[in-house]
This record gives structure tokens, C-alpha cells and sequence, in this order.
């Protein structure tokens, strides 16, 4: 089951630590260490016991536990001297001290790692609520291309429902070749171009594996 803190979640069954819907990225490793102290939050974890758990009958040096614990705090954003997740107990270990709550299945965790659109060999998730596509760096979807505006359009996930609606771009929106005039639902499959870069939108987790068939060259305007 998903585990969700602040605007993370930890994706146990698909091994991914998510956030606003976007991936980032951990080695195995750090996965399972990040897994592991929030199976024991909030307790402290002795560093002993981490090692074991993370290489059992191996000796490690603490120095490659101490590289995995930076790899977490480097995804989750987190300033070691101002922990807000990782803690660092001196002389001991470490602990996860950040409030979390499970997420249930169904449509909260379709609409979370479900919803994706593909542009060239690119998968971007979305998130619930409103997602926001162009060439801008802070869009939830990036598509820096020629002739994508840098707010060119958005798609709101609700409700395993969605959406797509231009934002006044200057080469327009278009699903299945019409021009969008005014917001119009998304359906598993759907293709779309904003300008002329050519993207499909999922909203199910089994095509990943078909993303070369369906993706387009980049073209110039």
C-alpha cells in the first residue's frame, strides 16, 4: 500500500518514491532503507540493524550507509542539519520523523501513478487536480520543444476522470486533430498535439512497454 508524507509518496508495489506525481529517483538500496524507516517510524533504527537489513552476512563499511542516507535526503529535498524527514541520532542511527498516512487502493492511487501522457521515449506521470503543460520549468509537464508555449495547455485528473484545455497557446490544442475551442474529456488512448508535438495520454499503468509505436519525431515549426 502507498505510503504518503508531505508531498511524497512511497510506492511499495511499484518501487517508486513519488513526488506531486513525479518521479525521483533512488537506487534500490536507498529505496529500501527510505522503506524501512518508515516500517519503523518513529523509532530510532540502529545503524547495526540497518546495515543488516540492507546487507545481510555482508560487511559494509558505515561510509556506504552514510552515502545511501544522503542519496534520500538529495530526493526528499531534505537539509541534514534541519531534518524534516531523516534524523540523523547521533551515535546511533537514524529515523524517519515525518507524519505519514497509508493511502487506500482505488481511484486515489489510479489517478496518483495511473494518469500519464507520452511524448517521444518520455512517460510523465500526472497528478490529481489540475496539470499544467508547456515550456515553462515549473509546469508540471515539460514539453520544451519549438512551438509549445510555456503555458500551452492543462489537464485536470479527477475522479479517474480528465480533461485537457488549451490556455490561449499560440499554436493551438489538438485532440484527435480537432482544435480545442473549450475543455473536452481525455480518454485511455487519446492522442493530442500541442502545436505540432504529438503526445498520448494513458490512464492506466499497462502500455508503458508501447511507448516507441506510439511516439512522434520532434518537428520544428
Amino acid at each position: 500500500m502507498p505510503i504518503l508524507f508531505a508531498d511524497f509518496v512511497l510506492d511499495r508495489a511499484t518501487r517508486q518514491l513519488l513526488r506531486d506525481g513525479k518521479e525521483r529517483h533512488l537506487e534500490p538500496k536507498a529505496f529500501e532503507l527510505l522503506d524501512f524507516l518508515l516500517d519503523r517510524r518513529p523509532e530510532a533504527v540502529a545503524k547495526t540493524e540497518i546495515l543488516e537489513r540492507l546487507w545481510p552476512g555482508t560487511f559494509v563499511s558505515e561510509s556506504s550507509l552514510t552515502g545511501l542516507v544522503a542519496q534520500v535526503r538529495r530526493a526528499l529535498g531534505d537539509d541534514p542539519r534541519r531534518a524534516r524527514f531523516v534524523r540523523t541520532v547521533h551515535r546511533f542511527g537514524y529515523a524517519f520523523s515525518a507524519d505519514v498516512s497509508a493511502e487506500p487502493a482505488g481511484k486515489a492511487r489510479e489517478d496518483r501513478v495511473g494518469a500519464k501522457v507520452i511524448w517521444e521515449d518520455q512517460v510523465l506521470p500526472l497528478k490529481p487536480g489540475e496539470n499544467v503543460l508547456g515550456r515553462d520549468e515549473d509546469v508540471t509537464v515539460r514539453i520544451d520543444a519549438p512551438g509549445v508555449s510555456r503555458r500551452h495547455a492543462r489537464i485536470v485528473v479527477m475522479e479517474g476522470q480528465a480533461t485537457i484545455e488549451d490556455l490561449g497557446s499560440k499554436n493551438g490544442t489538438y485532440l484527435r486533430e480537432r482544435r480545442l475551442e473549450a475543455p473536452a474529456p481525455l480518454a485511455d488512448g487519446d492522442t493530442f498535439r500541442l502545436g505540432r508535438q504529438l503526445l498520448v495520454f494513458r490512464s492506466s499503468r499497462k502500455t508503458t512497454t508501447t511507448v516507441t509505436e506510439m511516439a512522434s519525431p520532434r518537428r520544428s515549426d
